[in-house]
């Protein structure tokens, strides 16, 4: 029975990774530990040669594409393009770490019980498009390191960190003690972003976005230094989380 606990305990601390970009990416990325790679033979002709190091550590398990399902616990739908990887969780560090000695620009993205995966992965292609040098959520009320993710940030999960904190807005106030300036953006702001911006260039900042229709918090309101709004063309218009994470991103790392 303790073994058995211990079985299903491992298993829940790896994930499975799919689609070839994904993949690929992973291969690639000496601090990912890799632990089992499934593919077809038509996918591993595709993903190229395998890095040394990934070699070293996984053999590829070559398998009919017309069964292929049958040998990774895949979600319903997955497209996986014949080729998924049992990896570990990434280890970014302390906050501390990234926030001060992070590569890239001053600039970090906090999330707020943003939980959709395909969210998240959208804002971490941007976050690394834009020079951040983080994404921050909630341990909880956030989406987890999944395939679904790695798949939609298509290849910046692997070198965007992603770091989930046990609380958010002491997170938030922990980097305001590093001179950060924590703006919100929340639409019932009275200020544009561009105008909170404007007198702060070149000061080290993180950007908060809440969750479509929650928004933000009340503590994590509290917490940030400015709030600011991204001015829309009509009253009945609103921005999904991740296009307002990459307009955001991209006002401020002009700065």
């Amino acid at each position: 029975m303790d073994k058995e606990r211990a079985k299903r305990a491992a298993a829940a601390e790896t994930v499975w990774l799919f689609g070839l970009h994904a993949v690929r990416d992973a291969l690639a990325n000496p601090k990912r530990e890799k632990i089992r790679l499934v593919v077809t033979q038509n996918a591993l002709d595709r993903l190229g040669e395998i890095p040394a190091e990934a070699a070293a550590a996984v053999s590829p398990e070559i398998v009919d594409a017309r069964t292929f399902d049958k040998h990774v616990p895949l979600p319903p739908e997955s497209v996986h393009q014949g080729a998924a990887l049992e990896v570990k969780p990434l280890k970014w560090g302390s906050l501390a770490d990234l926030a001060l000695e992070g590569a890239g620009k001053p600039l970090l993205v906090a999330l707020d019980r943003v939980t959709d995966p395909h969210n998240i992965g959208a804002i971490l292609r941007s976050a690394e498009v834009f020079g951040a040098r983080a994404v921050i959520a909630p341990a909880r009320h956030s989406a987890p390191e999944t395939g679904a993710l790695a798949k939609t940030a298509s290849g910046a999960l692997e070198r965007q960190p992603y770091l989930r904190v046990v609380n958010l807005a002491d997170a938030l106030i922990e980097l305001q003690g590093m001179g950060y300036i924590v703006i919100g953006l929340d639409g019932t702001a009275t200020e544009d972003l561009s105008e909170v911006l404007e007198p702060i260039k070149g000061r080290a900042i993180c950007l908060v976005l809440g969750a479509e229709g929650p928004g933000l918090r009340e503590r994590t309101l509290e917490t940030c230094d400015k709030l600011a709004r991204i001015p829309y063309a009509s009253d009945f218009g609103s921005l999904n989380v991740s296009n307002a994470a990459a307009i955001a991103l991209y006002s401020a790392s002009r700065g």
